[in-house]
């Protein structure tokens, strides 16, 4: 067997990325529910507007795989371990209005550990998210010791509120979960 080699140079998580409506609005959410600050905003840039690249393409369908774009960006400082960069994009016009379903190619969602589940939910409720069945109880298997509770932001992508003290699969493999160390 051979030890996974990784990737050169590979240090950590930088950061996480999902597109948005109203790039404002979800600032607001993010800053107003979460504590996060905003590191930089950027923008718009227009592909029609840029040079066209040494290849004839565009600006953002080279380097975004999006031709003929304009957006905006914001990167916001969510938590001590994570970054968020928020997209908007004003074009193209055929863009999709709905993020995919978890079980699509390209679905996603992002997890936080809390405290208390249903407090966080009540809160989150409150903020505009609707909250999914549960919680979710994993008393077996390697996540035993945890509880999970999926929600939708405002603009429908999914999130995932994880309480917990300890889980299995802890003592099992040695990981650790991000611990603020």
């Amino acid at each position: 067997m051979t030890q996974n080699q990784p990737m050169p140079g590979f240090r950590h998580v930088d950061h996480v990325s999902i597109t948005v409506p109203d790039l404002d609005a979800a600032v607001d959410f993010y800053c107003t529910v979460f504590g996060a600050k905003v590191a930089y905003r950027m923008g718009p840039f227009d592909a029609g507007e840029m040079p066209a690249m040494e290849d004839g393409r565009d600006w953002t369908e080279a380097h975004v795989d999006v031709p003929a774009a304009k957006l905006s960006i914001c990167m916001l400082k969510l938590a001590s371990n994570l970054m968020i960069e928020l997209f908007q994009y004003d074009k193209p016009n055929d863009q999709k209005r709905t993020p995919p379903r978890n079980c699509d190619y390209g679905g996603h969602h992002l997890a936080f550990r809390v405290d208390n589940i249903e407090d966080a939910v009540s809160y989150l409720e409150k903020h505009g998210c609707t909250a999914l069945a549960g919680p979710i109880v994993m008393d077996e298997g390697p996540t035993k010791g945890a509880r999970a509770r999926y929600l939708i932001d405002p603009w429908g992508n999914y999130m995932e509120l994880m309480e917990y003290e300890h889980q299995a699969f802890m003592d099992e493999t040695g990981i650790r979960p991000y611990d603020g160390a």
